[in-house]
């Protein structure tokens, strides 16, 4: 079975220096039948503008995934960490206990239009924790590449839940598949393109819920960019 989320029945807000499209609830946007998907709890597709930003302020009992699309993003937080993430750079922050921390445009001349996906963790009150690594295109290209999982397998950022994302740049033609195992599901975000998922076309901004199927098999009809989540 698959469930399309089409980009124009998001959540919108609109605040002049931020502009975001919630896949799921979030802020003031409630939907109850958009409350997640799995332990997927937010998608937020977000633009902020040059020099502006989200001040500090606090997270707890929750897994908090960053990837950046264009532009670059400052980062600090309550831990001492501090940097810069741009394209290709996955960030996670393990919310856990408690951690305080600001996000800054680090351009003050280019807008950064990232993805926020937050993952329910598998316990709560674990230590907070921090972790940042590239994977460049070529890794990326043709593919889909193990971004984030749960122990960090074969070198993605470690998380705290038993999903695996992954990330895949497909150019015009190209496909790439993931074997579902008995009693997983999954979730595609498509960010950049047109891709073709079963007999259905995903565009920008949609989303795609997988439950009950044995095969995840996309196929791109412009270059394109998207995330896929295995969901226990």
């Amino acid at each position: 079975m698959i469930r399309i989320r089409k980009s124009a029945d998001r959540g919108h807000a609109e605040h002049g220096w931020l502009e975001s499209h919630h896949t799921f609830s979030f802020a003031d946007y409630r939907d109850p039948a958009q409350m997640g998907f799995r332990d997927l709890r937010v998608i937020n597709e977000d633009r902020v503008e040059p020099g502006r930003g989200f001040a500090p302020h606090s997270h707890r009992d929750m897994e908090i995934v960053t990837y950046i699309l264009a532009g670059a993003l400052a980062h600090e937080d309550s831990l001492g960490n501090g940097g810069t993430i741009r394209p290709g750079d996955v960030q996670r922050m393990s919310a856990g206990s408690g951690i305080t921390h600001s996000e800054m445009n680090a351009s003050d001349s280019e807008r950064v239009h990232l993805l926020q996906i937050w993952i329910l963790p598998e316990a709560r009150d674990l230590a907070p924790g921090y972790e940042q690594k590239h994977f460049p295109a070529e890794a990326r290209s043709g593919k889909l590449c193990l971004v984030a999982s749960r122990g960090g397998r074969a070198g993605s950022v470690a998380i705290h839940q038993d999903v695996d994302l992954y990330a895949a740049l497909l150019a015009p033609g190209e496909s790439a598949a993931l074997a579902l195992r008995p009693g997983r599901h999954a979730w595609v975000q498509l960010a950049r393109g047109e891709v073709a998922l079963g007999g259905s076309r995903l565009a920008a901004g949609d989303g795609a819920a997988l439950s009950e199927e044995s095969e995840l098999r996309l196929t791109a009809r412009s270059a394109s960019e998207l995330l896929v989540f295995d969901l226990r």
